[in-house]
C-alpha cells in the first residue's frame, strides 16, 4: 500500500535536483549483486585485470589471442567483478545534534542527509543499513536495497528523537567488530568526544577494511559564535549551565573550534577517510550535490 503522506525526511524534489550523480566506492568491496562497484573477488566480467595461463575446463572464449601470438602460450584474461556495496550510514542522535539556532537543527540536517544518501544507494543498486546512536544504539537497521527497506529506513528516521550523551568512540569500536563484510561507512555526527579517541575508532573501520566517509555536522553558530550580548549556555547532553559574555571569548573559542576541525581533517586525510565539514547554514542538498559532483569528477578518489 502507498503511504498517504509525504516523507519527514525525504523530498523527491531534491532527489531529482541530484540527477545521474551517484557515490561511487573508490576501493574495491564485497558483494553479490551486480552494480557499480568493483569487487575483490575475480570472474569473467567488464573490466580486465590480469591474465592467468590457460588449464583444462577454462572458457575459451576468454583466451587472450594477442599474448598466444606473442609467446606461444596460452594466457586467460581475468576480469574484475563488478558488484554491489554494503553501505552503513551512522547517524548520531545524541542531545548536542538537537541544537540548531536556524530552520533546521543538527538532527534535522543529519536525517534528511541520511535519508537522501540512503536514496542514492538504492537508486544505484547498493544496499544500505542505518545505525542511530547517542551512547549506546538506538535502532539498527540492516543493509537492504528494495523499495520497502528503503520506506523503512525512511519511516525508522521519523520515530527517532534526539536524546543521551555522546560515547561516539565506544559504539564505533563495536561496530567495527560487528559489521563483517567490508563495504562502505557514512559517519554523521558533530564528533563530540575526545578526537583522539575517535580517531582510532575510524581507524578500527579502516582496519576492517572498510571505505570510511564522514560528514562533520555543525550549526554555524558553533563555528562562529556570534553572539553579542551576556547569555547562558546549556550542555545539552548533561544539563550543565555556564553565564559567558560571548565578545570576551570569542577569539580563543574560534582558535580552539578551528584547531577541534583542523585536527579531524588532517587525521582523517593522514588515514585515507574522506572528511567533509557540514554547516546547516548550507542546505543539505546543496552541499550533497557539491561533493558527490566534485567526487565523482575525480572518480571517487578524493
Amino acid at each position: 500500500m502507498a503511504r498517504a503522506q509525504p516523507y519527514k525526511y525525504f523530498d523527491p524534489e531534491q532527489a531529482a535536483q541530484l540527477g545521474k550523480l551517484n557515490l561511487i566506492a573508490r576501493t574495491a568491496v564485497e558483494g553479490f549483486v551486480t552494480g557499480l562497484h568493483r569487487s575483490p573477488h575475480h570472474g569473467f566480467s567488464v573490466e580486465f585485470s590480469e591474465h592467468r595461463e590457460y588449464t583444462p575446463g577454462d572458457d575459451l572464449r576468454h583466451l587472450d589471442w594477442v599474448a598466444l601470438a606473442r609467446t606461444d602460450r596460452y594466457y586467460v584474461k581475468r576480469y574484475e567483478q563488478e558488484t554491489n556495496l554494503r553501505a552503513h550510514i551512522l547517524l548520531d542522535v545524541s542531545g548536542s545534534m538537537d541544537y540548531g539556532t536556524g530552520a533546521t537543527t543538527k538532527f534535522d540536517y543529519g536525517c534528511r542527509l541520511a535519508a537522501m544518501i540512503a536514496y542514492l544507494m538504492t537508486r544505484q543498486q547498493d544496499m544500505v543499513g542505518l545505525v542511530a546512536f547517542d551512547q549506546a544504539i538506538r535502532k539498527h537497521l540492516p543493509p537492504g536495497s528494495t523499495p520497502t527497506h528503503l520506506d523503512r529506513l525512511f519511516t525508522s528516521l521519523e520515530e527517532i528523537t534526539p536524546g543521551n550523551v555522546t560515547a561516539v568512540s565506544r559504539t564505533f569500536h563495536d561496530l567495527a567488530e560487528k559489521i563483517a563484510r567490508r563495504g562502505l561507512i557514512i559517519i554523521i555526527s558533530d564528533l563530540y568526544d575526545d578526537p583522539g579517541e575517535v580517531m582510532k575508532a575510524l581507524r578500527h573501520f579502516r582496519h576492517k577494511k572498510h571505505q570510511v566517509i564522514v560528514f562533520h555536522v555543525f550549526d554555524q553558530a558553533e563555528l562562529d559564535l556570534p553572539f553579542n550580548k551576556l547569555m547562558t549556555f546549556v550542555d545539552m547532553e548533561t544539563q550543565e549551565k555556564l553565564q559567558i559574555d560571548p565578545k570576551f571569548i570569542r577569539h580563543e573559542y574560534k582558535r580552539q573550534v578551528d584547531a577541534f576541525v583542523s585536527r579531524y581533517r588532517r587525521d582523517c586525510s593522514d588515514s585515507a577517510i574522506e572528511y567533509i565539514l557540514a554547516s546547516t547554514a548550507t542546505p543539505y542538498d546543496v552541499m550533497l550535490r557539491g561533493y558527490l559532483a566534485s567526487r565523482q569528477a575525480t572518480g571517487g578518489r578524493r
